[in-house]
């Protein structure tokens, strides 16, 4: 050992700064305070110092159709991008990178990960690549994805790039009470959709993963515009209050309708179905409060409806509820919906019904694979039955448990 040298600076690990961490570093310091609208030349900034350009940034629209371009100085701002049928679409609903040789180089597309959350897509071209670079450009890609979710609060830019059509006002509030549309973990994957995208107003969604516990509530308010949205904000604010409290599914029945008739009357009321999901052993309980029963899904095909004892809809002071259960195996999963995505029709014509769902269902899921590919495609085919659109508020919410408690050190290494 050399003179001076102490056997602890010799174990000392290397922390000087790499070409990578300085990259990273360097756009994590500069983002603090940054305002929104420098965001997109800072990224391009930051993506010139590995060799990339014609950046661009895609944000997923509110109907789950498209990939759209956010603006900003720097960014390359192009043609919306079909997420069923592109590239980018692939590397957003794969949660993967994809790569496409080009004359000029290859073109990379890198899914915006926050958390589990698909936030969208940064597109970038290099002239080669290697694993130094896509480890590097992945990372990126992820430090980006945080930037975008963390800045969206201050500004409404991103907003706006996700709009392709005007917005009503109760479709606004109820995009703003939503949590992510999707989430994944190595345990259990949701995803939800509501429709129609820019008119929905008494319909919403809610979940939380809670240690070894998803909590999930699905809400459909009666009525339609303002008035729906609102009660559908009360149901799902009460909801949210009870299950942190920590109190069983029973519970918060009854605590959701206290607060719909106190606040509305007993003229107004509030289907719901709520869920509690072990995803260490797979065991389900829910309350159905009105709902359409849920679809059990198994290799692919509805084995089984969910039917269970109902309970009257939140606001109607019905009798405590009995809680149902099941044991799924690895791999179910379990589709919620609203009443608006099996009544709809034309005067005169029958209601599409539940068998038509199996159907549509049975059928998608054989061809696709993620939950939100499988909800994404199994909305946009009923509204193609359906002419194109839906007239009343339509939701479904995708369940999927993949099998026992991971081990979280392993996750972290």
């Amino acid at each position: 050992m050399a003179e001076g040298e102490s056997q602890s600076d010799k174990g000392m690990a290397d922390r000087s700064e790499g070409f990578g961490e300085r990259l990273l570093g360097v756009l994590l310091d500069r983002a603090h305070e940054m305002p929104p609208q420098l965001i997109a030349p800072l990224i391009a900034e930051e993506v010139a110092r590995v060799g990339g350009g014609d950046v661009s940034i895609l944000l997923q629209d509110y109907a789950q159709l498209l990939l759209v371009p956010l603006p900003g100085r720097g960014l390359t701002v192009g043609e919306p991008e079909p997420i069923s049928d592109s590239h980018a679409g692939t590397a957003f609903l794969r949660a993967t990178p994809v790569e496409v040789l080009q004359a000029d180089g290859v073109r990379m597309y890198l899914p915006l990960l926050d958390g589990s959350d698909q936030v969208g897509v940064m597109a970038l071209t290099v002239d080669t690549v290697d694993d130094d670079d896509r480890r590097l450009l992945r990372r990126l890609a992820g430090l980006v994805a945080d930037m975008l979710v963390t800045k969206h609060s201050y500004t409404d830019q991103f907003f706006q790039a996700r709009r392709r059509e005007p917005m009503s006002l109760a479709a606004e509030i109820q995009w703003s009470l939503l949590p992510p549309v999707a989430m994944s973990v190595p345990q259990v994957a949701v995803a939800g959709i509501l429709e129609p995208a820019y008119n929905v107003a008494g319909d919403s969604f809610d979940y939380a993963l809670n240690e070894d516990i998803l909590h999930v509530a699905v809400v459909d308010a009666m009525g339609h515009g303002l008035d729906a949205a609102t009660m559908a904000t009360v149901a799902v604010g009460a909801y949210r209050h009870a299950r942190r409290a920590n109190i069983d599914l029973a519970e918060i029945y009854a605590f959701m309708d206290r607060a719909i008739a106190e606040q509305f009357g007993p003229e107004h009321f509030v289907t719901a179905q709520m869920m509690r999901l072990n995803i260490a052993t797979g065991h389900l309980q829910w309350v159905n409060a009105g709902h359409p029963v849920p679809l059990l899904i198994r290799n692919h095909r509805v084995v089984a409806q969910l039917e269970s004892p109902t309970t009257l809809p939140v606001g109607f002071g019905g009798e405590e509820p009995q809680i149902s259960e099941q044991l799924l195996q690895r791999g179910d999963r379990v589709l919620c919906f609203t009443d608006g995505l099996i009544e709809e029709h034309e005067a005169g014509e029958e209601q599409f019904g539940e068998e038509q769902l199996i159907h549509w269902v049975n059928r998608i899921e054989h061809t696709e694979e993620g939950v939100r590919s499988v909800v994404r495609s199994l909305s946009h085919a009923l509204k193609q039955e359906r002419g194109g659109s839906t007239s009343d508020d339509a939701t479904l919410f995708l369940i999927e448990w993949r099998g026992g408690a991971a081990d979280h050190l392993s996750i972290l290494e």
